[in-house]
């Protein structure tokens, strides 16, 4: 099998007008959105020479971090018509509905004739060369958290004034690949995203079982699945980079994404799993899934470690492809609502003047609070806490 590889680009542009950072000098140089290429071997030996050559890595397998069962659900997953996510995150009292903010959802598709979306200009792309739509399921389960109108009475979104959202398939009947989510990225920025909210992962046992069916050995299939592993790990935190540098000279943009589902805290003996790309790289924001019990909300047995503050995630109520109502369990289900908590957050910066990456990056991260969670709960497992919506 022909390898691909990623390669990450870096462009610059001249400019001598105002633009998100303030009057730029004429013939001053900024930064333009990343271009992601798909080479093979020999041509990305060719592109490291090339002046704008910032990063390669091989394309790895993409898998859905699917929604999963857990034995302990919560009380009450709706209460007076509000989602039990929707309230946990304060998003029922914030003055703020996330008007003016565009989001980015990178997953299955969305279910465009869902009445969930009604009014709201879905901006779709797909990367999987299968068309447009959500044949899973997932995609438009999470962007109904993100922006999602009422169904039938009952409030399911956390930033339901967002008009604009950018809808990417990254992941098809066959999955995907790294270059899907770098390609798609692209995409969003240079689309005017604000927030990209991504309910997936790199599936690394996926592409060690591809070597091996190429006829390697499982020791240097394991060998070359872990530097692989390493440099989409590293693509990643280029790639942040280069959304948070650009920021500075066009619209800020927070990059969210869901930690896994892999652990298993009520296995015998118990174990945890660490984030997986491209959570785990620098710049993203990595989401725990949280539940309620009886001792507060507390971490999914589930959720994967290594993150930075936590949502929702068990029995989450949302749009349903096809029409409807559903409720699954996940970190998938948990990044949704810090990435609607995000565009609450930037609508109130944006209105106050102070919109720019450190102030929006700072103020969803320090929005998170430990109130209400299990004193168990530990540091790795939950982040700084469960993230909330601004109040005033």
């Amino acid at each position: 099998m022909a390898r691909k590889y990623v390669v990450l680009r870096r462009h610059q542009e001249t400019v001598g007008t105002t633009r998100g950072a303030g009057v730029q000098p004429a013939g001053a140089a900024t930064e333009t959105a990343p271009r992601v290429e798909v080479l093979d071997r020999s041509a990305v030996a060719r592109a490291r020479n090339d002046a704008d050559f910032e990063f390669a890595a091989p394309s790895m397998p993409l898998k859905l971090i699917a929604p999963t069962a857990v034995a302990v659900e919560p009380r009450a997953p709706v209460v007076n018509g509000i989602t039990w996510g929707v309230r946990a995150v304060g998003a029922d009292t914030s003055p703020f509905d996330g008007a003016g903010i565009v989001v980015a959802v990178l997953d299955t598709g969305i279910d465009a004739s869902h009445p969930a979306f009604a009014g709201v200009n879905l901006i779709q792309k797909d990367f999987t060369g299968e068309g447009n739509g959500d044949a899973h399921g997932h995609g438009t389960h999470c962007a109904g958290t993100i922006f999602g109108r009422d169904v039938n009475g009952t409030r399911i979104g956390v930033a339901r004034g967002v008009t604009k959202a950018l809808i990417g398939k990254v992941l098809g009947n066959n999955g995907g690949g790294s270059e899907n989510i770098a390609s798609a990225i692209q995409w969003a920025i240079e689309n005017g995203a604000n927030v990209i909210s991504m309910s997936l992962g790199i599936d690394f046992p996926g592409y060690q079982a591809a070597l091996m069916a190429e006829g390697l050995k499982a020791e240097p299939a394991t060998s070359i699945a872990l530097e692989g592993y390493r440099l989409n790990v590293q693509l990643f935190d280029r790639l942040a980079s280069l959304v948070s540098t650009l920021g500075v000279f066009h619209q800020p943009c927070l990059l969210v994404a869901a930690s896994g589902n892999e652990s298993g805290r009520d296995q015998i003996p118990p174990f945890e799993i660490a984030a997986s790309p491209p959570a785990v790289s620098d710049g993203f924001i990595a989401v725990a899934a949280l539940q309620e019990g009886t001792n507060g909300h507390s971490v999914a047995t589930f959720s994967n470690t290594g993150v930075a503050l936590s949502g929702p995630g068990v029995a989450v109520v949302s749009a349903k492809a096809g029409g409807g109502l559903v409720a699954f369990n996940g970190t998938s289900m948990a990044t949704p609502h810090v990435a609607g908590v995000a565009a609450l957050w930037a609508q109130k910066l944006k209105a106050a003047g102070s919109f720019n990456v450190r102030q929006f990056t700072t103020n969803v991260l320090a929005s998170a609070v430990r109130t209400g969670l299990d004193p168990a709960s530990d540091l790795d497992s939950v982040g700084a806490g469960i993230v909330r919506a601004p109040q005033s």
